[in-house]
Protein backbone atom coordinates (compact mmCIF):
# COMPACT_ATOMS: atom_id res chain seq x y z
CA UNK A 1 0.00 0.00 0.00
CA UNK A 2 1.24 3.49 -0.30
CA UNK A 3 2.76 5.47 2.57
CA UNK A 4 -0.07 7.44 3.11
CA UNK A 5 -2.61 6.87 5.88
CA UNK A 6 -5.55 7.33 7.39
CA UNK A 7 -7.83 10.46 5.55
CA UNK A 8 -4.76 10.15 3.00
CA UNK A 9 -5.48 6.94 1.77
CA UNK A 10 -9.65 7.62 1.86
CA UNK A 11 -8.76 10.25 -0.51
CA UNK A 12 -6.61 8.03 -2.46
CA UNK A 13 -9.28 5.56 -3.26
CA UNK A 14 -11.76 8.49 -4.07
CA UNK A 15 -9.52 9.12 -6.73
CA UNK A 16 -9.37 5.57 -7.77
CA UNK A 17 -12.80 5.64 -7.98
CA UNK A 18 -13.59 8.85 -9.81
CA UNK A 19 -14.98 8.07 -13.96
CA UNK A 20 -12.20 9.07 -16.02
CA UNK A 21 -13.01 11.45 -18.63
CA UNK A 22 -14.42 10.45 -21.59
CA UNK A 23 -11.49 8.61 -23.88
CA UNK A 24 -10.80 10.09 -27.40
CA UNK A 25 -13.43 8.34 -29.93
CA UNK A 26 -11.31 6.18 -31.84
CA UNK A 27 -11.53 4.08 -35.27
CA UNK A 28 -10.89 0.55 -35.02
CA UNK A 29 -9.64 -1.00 -38.02
CA UNK A 30 -9.26 -4.97 -38.84
CA UNK A 31 -6.79 -5.06 -41.85
CA UNK A 32 -5.85 -8.15 -43.40
CA UNK A 33 -2.73 -8.50 -44.94
CA UNK A 34 -0.16 -10.95 -46.47
CA UNK A 35 2.48 -12.33 -43.99
CA UNK A 36 5.88 -10.65 -45.54
CA UNK A 37 8.33 -9.74 -44.22
CA UNK A 38 8.34 -5.63 -44.48
CA UNK A 39 4.00 -5.34 -44.47
CA UNK A 40 3.60 -4.32 -40.57
CA UNK A 41 6.21 -1.71 -41.35
CA UNK A 42 4.69 -0.37 -44.41
CA UNK A 43 1.90 0.00 -42.44
CA UNK A 44 2.95 1.91 -39.53
CA UNK A 45 5.15 3.87 -42.01
CA UNK A 46 2.41 4.98 -43.58
CA UNK A 47 0.60 6.30 -40.54
CA UNK A 48 3.59 7.94 -39.68
CA UNK A 49 4.03 9.73 -42.91
CA UNK A 50 0.61 11.16 -43.06
CA UNK A 51 0.41 12.45 -39.13
CA UNK A 52 -2.02 9.58 -38.27
CA UNK A 53 -2.04 8.58 -34.53
CA UNK A 54 -2.14 5.26 -33.78
CA UNK A 55 -3.69 4.79 -30.46
CA UNK A 56 -2.77 1.05 -30.26
CA UNK A 57 -1.29 -1.96 -32.69
CA UNK A 58 -1.89 -5.77 -32.47
CA UNK A 59 -0.68 -8.07 -34.92
CA UNK A 60 -0.65 -12.23 -35.43
CA UNK A 61 -1.01 -14.36 -37.59
CA UNK A 62 -4.64 -15.83 -38.95
CA UNK A 63 -4.02 -19.19 -39.76
CA UNK A 64 -1.97 -22.43 -39.20
CA UNK A 65 0.31 -21.90 -41.93
CA UNK A 66 0.71 -18.14 -41.06
CA UNK A 67 0.36 -16.81 -45.24
CA UNK A 68 -1.89 -14.31 -43.66
CA UNK A 69 -1.88 -12.00 -40.44
CA UNK A 70 -4.99 -9.70 -38.75
CA UNK A 71 -3.62 -5.91 -38.11
CA UNK A 72 -5.89 -4.81 -35.46
CA UNK A 73 -5.05 -0.26 -35.66
CA UNK A 74 -6.62 1.42 -33.24
CA UNK A 75 -6.49 5.23 -34.84
CA UNK A 76 -7.55 8.52 -33.12
CA UNK A 77 -10.51 9.97 -34.61
CA UNK A 78 -9.44 13.71 -34.59
CA UNK A 79 -5.75 12.42 -36.67
CA UNK A 80 -7.03 10.65 -39.13
CA UNK A 81 -10.43 11.01 -41.01
CA UNK A 82 -11.44 7.27 -41.60
CA UNK A 83 -11.91 7.52 -45.27
CA UNK A 84 -8.26 8.78 -45.98
CA UNK A 85 -6.91 6.44 -43.74
CA UNK A 86 -8.84 3.53 -45.58
CA UNK A 87 -7.97 4.62 -49.43
CA UNK A 88 -4.39 4.66 -48.03
CA UNK A 89 -4.63 1.77 -46.63
CA UNK A 90 -6.13 -0.16 -49.76
CA UNK A 91 -3.11 0.83 -51.96
CA UNK A 92 -0.49 -0.99 -50.20
CA UNK A 93 0.24 -4.48 -52.00
CA UNK A 94 0.28 -6.96 -49.01
CA UNK A 95 -3.40 -5.71 -48.33
CA UNK A 96 -5.96 -8.32 -48.31
CA UNK A 97 -8.70 -6.56 -46.56
CA UNK A 98 -9.63 -3.58 -44.47
CA UNK A 99 -12.72 -3.22 -42.26
CA UNK A 100 -13.74 -0.65 -39.62
CA UNK A 101 -15.00 -2.07 -36.31
CA UNK A 102 -17.58 0.54 -34.96
CA UNK A 103 -17.58 -0.46 -30.84
CA UNK A 104 -21.28 -1.37 -30.82
CA UNK A 105 -20.72 -4.06 -33.65
CA UNK A 106 -17.19 -5.53 -32.05
CA UNK A 107 -16.01 -7.96 -29.81
CA UNK A 108 -13.04 -5.89 -28.24
CA UNK A 109 -10.45 -6.97 -25.36
CA UNK A 110 -6.86 -6.65 -24.04
CA UNK A 111 -4.59 -7.84 -21.95
CA UNK A 112 -2.47 -5.92 -19.11
CA UNK A 113 0.61 -8.16 -17.21
CA UNK A 114 1.23 -6.23 -13.78
CA UNK A 115 3.76 -6.45 -11.22
CA UNK A 116 2.66 -5.11 -8.46
CA UNK A 117 5.05 -5.02 -5.08
CA UNK A 118 3.00 -6.36 -2.45
CA UNK A 119 4.31 -6.96 1.72
CA UNK A 120 2.27 -9.55 3.60
CA UNK A 121 -0.23 -6.96 4.16
CA UNK A 122 -0.92 -5.64 0.93
CA UNK A 123 -0.85 -9.00 -0.99
CA UNK A 124 -4.22 -10.49 0.08
CA UNK A 125 -5.84 -7.19 -1.02
CA UNK A 126 -3.98 -7.32 -4.30
CA UNK A 127 -5.43 -10.94 -4.34
CA UNK A 128 -8.71 -9.98 -3.68
CA UNK A 129 -8.45 -7.21 -6.44
CA UNK A 130 -7.47 -9.51 -9.12
CA UNK A 131 -10.31 -12.18 -8.06
CA UNK A 132 -12.57 -9.38 -8.31
CA UNK A 133 -12.32 -8.01 -11.68
CA UNK A 134 -11.53 -12.17 -12.69
CA UNK A 135 -7.74 -11.61 -13.01
CA UNK A 136 -5.15 -14.30 -12.45
CA UNK A 137 -1.67 -14.08 -10.50
CA UNK A 138 0.50 -15.67 -12.61
CA UNK A 139 3.81 -15.22 -10.98
CA UNK A 140 4.49 -14.40 -6.87
CA UNK A 141 7.78 -13.31 -5.49
CA UNK A 142 8.63 -12.66 -2.21
CA UNK A 143 7.37 -9.04 -2.01
CA UNK A 144 6.18 -8.94 -5.69
CA UNK A 145 2.94 -10.58 -7.60
CA UNK A 146 2.48 -10.59 -11.72
CA UNK A 147 -0.98 -10.41 -12.40
CA UNK A 148 -3.02 -10.75 -15.42
CA UNK A 149 -6.47 -9.70 -16.92
CA UNK A 150 -8.29 -9.44 -20.03
CA UNK A 151 -11.62 -7.80 -20.60
CA UNK A 152 -12.72 -4.89 -22.38
CA UNK A 153 -10.85 -1.54 -22.41
CA UNK A 154 -12.61 -0.03 -19.38
CA UNK A 155 -12.66 -3.08 -17.36
CA UNK A 156 -8.80 -2.97 -17.57
CA UNK A 157 -8.95 0.90 -16.71
CA UNK A 158 -11.09 0.15 -13.96
CA UNK A 159 -8.58 -2.38 -13.00
CA UNK A 160 -5.49 -0.27 -13.45
CA UNK A 161 -7.27 2.45 -11.56
CA UNK A 162 -7.62 0.54 -8.23
CA UNK A 163 -4.43 -0.69 -9.03
CA UNK A 164 -3.25 3.00 -8.10
CA UNK A 165 -3.11 2.66 -4.55
CA UNK A 166 -0.45 0.16 -4.41
CA UNK A 167 2.85 0.13 -6.19
CA UNK A 168 2.64 -0.82 -9.90
CA UNK A 169 6.22 -1.76 -10.73
CA UNK A 170 5.78 -2.64 -14.50
CA UNK A 171 2.81 -3.07 -16.44
CA UNK A 172 2.20 -3.68 -20.07
CA UNK A 173 -1.40 -3.19 -22.05
CA UNK A 174 -1.70 -5.34 -25.23
CA UNK A 175 -4.08 -2.67 -27.18
CA UNK A 176 -7.02 -3.78 -28.21
CA UNK A 177 -8.23 -6.61 -30.67
CA UNK A 178 -11.30 -6.87 -31.82
CA UNK A 179 -13.80 -9.12 -34.19
CA UNK A 180 -17.20 -8.48 -35.20
CA UNK A 181 -20.04 -9.74 -33.35
CA UNK A 182 -21.91 -12.65 -34.28
CA UNK A 183 -25.09 -11.76 -35.36
CA UNK A 184 -28.15 -13.86 -33.59
CA UNK A 185 -31.18 -15.23 -35.27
Amino acid sequence: MSATSGAGAAAGNVTALRKPLPPPRHHILSVLVENKAGVLARVAGLFSRRGFNIYSLAVAPTDEDEHFSRITIVVDVESAPLEQVIMQLDKLVNVVSIGELSSAEAVERELVLVTVAAGPTERSQVIQLVGVFGGEVINVGTDRLTVMLAGRPEKIDDFEGLLEQYQVVELQRTGRVALPKLERH
